[in-house]
């Protein structure tokens, strides 16, 4: 459910040559980065990046960021790492910037698989000789820090699934919301990062026929700050995770004045996952296709960029 799918007749050595033109002349040739880097896959354009060093004995990414600036730079840099160095760099950068960005390692940590985790920490060590768990635990504070940590973990169980234990579950994070204690938090925390999606299902159907009250708005309700949007967004995560990626990007490019790095991340990081899905829970949910708001706010080539990798149906354009 990917908007960018692999190109047919690829010729990685073909393309890399365009793209030395297009980076060498006088001129950067913007278009024909566009044009090749947003219509090839992941898998394809690191074969183009290979084929680029054989050629020119130079690195793709060094190249792209010499010759490109600001937004547009992130862009085509971002498309160049594989998924699991992309979400690596996205966390690292979270983590060591100027200013933390919570949001970031939400988006990230809250939505990937246990085997997307396990090739991110993996990546993360390889790239930045450190440990992404011990960098969490040094940057972030509290039950958010202790959230971030477990789901860091990738140990969440997979496709088990236990009526039996759900109404207890759902008591449990029940009790979470009505006392608020720290050995309460804990269990809230360890019952959403561990329990298999198809379990958490029936045990959110449990929560709500306890206590006659959505998860969601039980949690909005009890707790505050960046622990409540990791729990929020969990929940989120495991219901629809093309939606929760939907209000997200409709955050960014509303509330915000458009966040450009979280537009970004989300267009780049899902891609070939299911842009296609977000892109339509997007105009279900908020009567604008996406391919229209970002066209309303962003420009130039950086626009032309995100248009390319959002891609849009006829009425769109």
């Amino acid at each position: 459910q990917g908007t960018i799918l692999p190109a047919p007749n690829f010729n990685p050595i073909m393309d890399a040559q365009v793209l030395g033109g297009a980076l060498q002349g006088i001129s950067c040739e913007k278009d024909v980065l566009i044009e090749i880097l947003t219509q090839r896959c992941n898998s394809q354009r690191l074969m183009i990046a290979e084929a680029y060093r054989d050629m020119y004995g130079r690195d793709l990414i060094t190249d792209l960021k010499e010759n490109l600036s600001h937004h547009f730079k992130e862009v085509m840099v971002g498309l160049m790492y594989p998924p699991a160095s992309y979400d690596a760099h996205e966390l690292w950068h979270a983590l060591k910037g100027v200013d933390i960005e919570e949001k970031c390692l939400i988006d990230i940590l809250a939505s990937r698989s246990n085997m997307e985790i396990f090739q991110m920490k993996e990546a993360y060590v390889m790239q930045y000789n450190s440990d992404l768990q011990q960098d969490i635990d040094s940057e972030t504070s509290g039950h958010f820090r202790d959230t971030l940590m477990n789901l860091a973990q990738g140990t969440r169980m997979e496709g088990y699934a236990d009526p039996s234990t759900a109404a207890q579950d759902a008591m449990i994070l029940w009790e979470a919301c009505q006392q608020k204690t720290g050995e309460h938090k804990n269990m809230l925390q360890m019952i959403l990062c561990n329990r298999s999606h198809q379990q958490l299902w029936m045990v959110f159907q449990e929560f709500q026929n306890i206590s006659g009250q959505d998860i969601v708005d039980a949690i909005n309700e009890c707790y505050d700050g960046y622990f409540q949007e990791l729990l929020v967004a969990i929940v989120l995560c495991i219901r629809d995770k093309p939606s929760y990626f939907a209000y997200r990007l409709y955050n960014a490019i509303h509330d915000f004045g458009f966040h450009n790095k979280t537009v970004i991340r989300i267009l780049i990081a899902r891609s070939e996952i299911d842009l296609m899905n977000i892109r339509q829970r997007y105009k279900e949910r908020y009567g604008k296709s996406l391919f229209h708001d970002i066209k309303h706010f962003a420009s130039g080539h950086y626009e032309s960029a995100l248009l390319a990798i959002c891609t849009g149906d006829t009425e769109d354009y």
